[in-house]
């Protein structure tokens, strides 16, 4: 089969490795799509920071040779039988990829990384072609995607807007057809807000499910590795693999009953779904367009046969408890950097603000996490399976909002866009965000589903299911 890049764009991970798997196409001709892909349509969408050109096309080179010597030690050594055989990847800056330096969206690190962090080592072993790096605002600390290195990063659907963030280059690089995965982290949001704005799948995992390796852990355990794909296949199929903890890992998830992709198989199952229109954060007021959107998801999950009821519980409030590790956890990346003098205005000033924080505070936070979970847990998830609320509850913003905020103002202005995010963050929650049936001014809408940890195979059921009823998700028209 030939691979061009408008060919390309159209696989899925799951469809590229079995391809590759197969021999209906080499792992080299995939990246030869991908590169040409990105070239065509990342210019001015600004999702990468690099592209691993040389090196990722050797690497497909090396699996394409090893699958066809059927030894089965090289085989093994490249990851040629793995379920990402030859599936080109990107990966957000803070992830460490050997050669390449963890700029962190900054200017904070110059040296190249050692050795990949233990996620990319994950996919590497399954056969994923790192094919190159994807912008995010310093230190991942807003809603949105913009740096002083990097600069703005556009979303496909309507390039006034943003992405999202701070996952926003991931998003991109995955909704604009140049990988069908990209890795991405979620502090407050970073996997779900760039996922909703730019109508993709995106699962942040029980806390612990990922080793944050070589971290034992990030922001104090506020942030989750993860992925953000195309399709519910695709995000069961990535889990499977970067799923699992290490003895150095601060958190281990409850374990899963089944592997992600067994889950997202069975389209059999019903759940209660308990839905609110109510915002996670108070002050923050839902915009009509994302009201309709959970109406009509709300609709279809009825008509997929689903126990759905409205709850008007009172949401407990995180802000203190996110707030102090935020802060705190940024003061601790500040001071891990190579170049801390480099960094930019705000994030030397929340890390200022969180050096003062005493350990007893950080600890006391840490308590606040688990009775909020508690809370969540006996308001919401006592008689339902599953929690549904809008991913945002407000529209995608302006491509350069915030561009100029100094910490205080970054923190007010980007509550709207985590009013609903953010708690489960602090809580440790699993919780998906897909696209929801209808759309507002031809821009995505995410909704937003949660469940107790231990459970994303409930996640994974239901999100097939929608997927399936809807036909897939639609994708912005780029370089056709």
């Amino acid at each position: 089969m030939d691979l061009t890049a408008s060919s390309y764009c159209a696989l899925s991970a799951t469809s590229i490795a079995q391809g590759v798997r197969s021999g209906a196409f080499t792992a080299r001709a995939v990246v030869e799509a991908a590169i040409a892909r990105i070239r065509q349509v990342n210019g001015p969408l600004n999702a990468f920071t690099v592209i691993r050109h040389n090196e990722a096309l050797g690497e497909a080179s090396a699996l394409d040779a090893a699958l066809a010597s059927g030894d089965p030690t090289r085989i093994r050594t490249f990851g040629a039988d793995g379920p990402l055989a030859g599936v080109p990847v990107a990966v957000k800056e803070e992830y460490d990829v050997a050669g390449l330096p963890t700029t962190l969206g900054g200017y904070g690190n110059s040296s190249p990384a050692q050795r990949d962090s233990e996620a990319i080592r994950r996919l590497r072993a399954a056969g994923a072609i790192i094919i190159g790096k994807t912008t995010m605002p310093e230190f991942g600390q807003i809603p949105l995607t913009n740096s002083a290195r990097y600069g703005l990063t556009l979303n496909p659907w309507d390039e006034t807007r943003s992405p999202g963030g701070s996952s926003g280059g991931s998003a991109v690089a995955v909704a604009a057809g140049m990988v069908p995965i990209a890795l991405g982290a979620d502090g407050g949001g970073s996997i779900r807000v760039p996922a909703a704005c730019c109508g993709l799948v995106g699962l942040k995992p029980a806390r612990g499910r990922i080793s944050p390796a070589p971290l034992s852990e990030h922001w104090h355990g506020l942030v989750t590795l993860g992925a953000i794909t195309r399709t519910v296949a695709d995000t069961a199929l990535v889990n499977d693999v970067l799923a699992g903890s290490l003895p150095s890992d601060s958190f281990v998830a409850p374990p899963l009953p089944m592997p992600y992709v067994e889950a997202a198989a069975d389209t059999s199952r019903r759940f209660t779904v308990a839905w609110s229109a109510r915002p996670a954060t108070p002050g923050v007021a839902m915009v009509p367009e994302v009201e309709r959107a959970l109406r009509a998801t709300v609709a279809l999950l009825s008509d997929l046969g689903h126990e759905v009821k409205e709850t008007r519980r009172a949401w407990p409030s995180a802000a203190d408890a996110f707030l102090t590790q935020f802060a705190s956890g940024m003061a601790i990346e500040a001071d891990s950097v190579e170049h801390p003098e480099r960094l930019e205005g705000r994030t030397r000033a929340t890390a200022d603000i969180g050096r003062k924080i005493p350990r007893f505070v950080v600890d006391r936070a840490l308590r606040r996490n688990e009775a909020i979970a508690r809370t969540i847990d006996a308001r919401f998830l006592t008689h339902a399976d599953v929690l549904l609320v809008p991913t945002l509850p407000v529209m995608a913003p302006a491509a350069d909002a915030l561009s100029e905020a100094n910490a205080l103002t970054s923190a007010s202005g980007s509550t709207p866009f985590v009013a609903n995010t953010a708690i489960f963050n602090v809580s440790g929650h699993p919780a998906l965000s897909l696209p929801a049936p209808v759309s507002a001014s031809s821009l995505p809408i995410g909704m937003q589903f949660v469940v107790k940890p231990g459970r994303e195979d409930v996640l994974m059921v239901l999100a097939a299911q929608v997927e399936q009823r809807v036909g897939g998700w639609p994708a912005p028209k780029l370089g056709e």
